[in-house]
């Protein structure tokens, strides 16, 4: 893989791995022209906006650690660990049954569209509650149930399903939702990125990779998911999420229509 579409393909990760747009879509539809990547080139875009997130999230991280004498805390970070667990079990499930990603776009142009649909109802309906900042056990659990689900439907998004998932479960307030997803999300996908890496090593799936190629891209991935994250925290304190539903919502269509016209596979 040459540089510039190792830098290409890390800032399309660093952008839509936390942004409600669906990271896996659009690297998905990136190999249509950019040529199919490693398992070991996803893992590592991956890890390099994961750990973005966890500089970001550093302070909060260290408090449920440290404080852990405070009961709000226990009480939190125990939420957090339920929904890991929850997903990590489910996702082992969904690894034994076999599932593989699609590989053409239209799976995903259709979870995009439906995704963006959903959100605008969440939306709709959280605006419509107190915006409370609670996480219940109810949320904590839905919350690793949809963590599953937008890994078996590429499209879907993580970060999206997570937040919205929240947001209708009772968590009104869209700080409070967005910042349980990226949290739980931090666990989540260092182990499954984690698994995936052992598992890379151990078929000689390492073998013959262009390090430098990747280097860059961890590094390209980690800059702008940084950057991407702080701007959402900022965007969400006074704006709803419809921009990216609608961008969602128009992307679908046009993916559906090259998908028709043969411009895409």
């Amino acid at each position: 893989m040459d540089y510039i579409s190792a830098i290409i393909l890390g800032i399309i990760e660093g952008i839509t791995e936390f942004l409600p747009i669906s990271s896996t879509g659009h690297l998905i539809i990136a190999e249509q022209w950019l040529g199919h990547r490693s398992d070991m080139f996803n893992i590592v875009i991956q890890a390099g906006a994961i750990l973005a997130v966890t500089i970001i999230y550093w302070r909060r991280l260290v408090d449920l650690v440290l404080g852990w004498r405070d009961p709000a805390n226990r009480d939190y970070a125990a939420k957090l660990i339920v929904a890991f667990l929850i997903t990590a079990i489910l996702g082992l499930v969904v690894k034994k049954l076999g599932f593989e990603l699609p590989e053409t776009a239209t799976p995903i142009a259709w979870a995009l569209i439906i995704g963006g649909i959903w959100m605008i109802f969440a939306e709709w309906a959280a605006a419509r509650r107190p915006p409370h900042k609670e996480i219940t056990w109810l949320v904590a659990i839905l919350v690793g149930i949809a963590q599953i689900v937008a890994g078996v439907f590429p499209g879907t998004s993580r970060s999206g399903a997570t937040i919205f998932v929240a947001m209708l479960a009772g968590t009104g307030n869209r700080a409070a939702a967005t910042e349980f997803a990226f949290l739980v999300g931090i666990p989540t996908m260092y182990a499954a990125s984690g698994y995936e890496l052992l598992k890379t090593f151990r078929d000689g799936g390492a073998a013959g990779e262009d390090w430098t190629a990747l280097g860059i891209a961890f590094v390209v991935s980690t800059i702008v998911a940084f950057i991407a994250v702080k701007w959402l925290l900022a965007y969400i304190r006074s704006n709803r999420f419809t921009l990216f539903a609608i961008y969602r919502i128009i992307l679908g269509v046009l993916l559906l229509g090259m998908a028709a016209t043969g411009f895409i596979a």
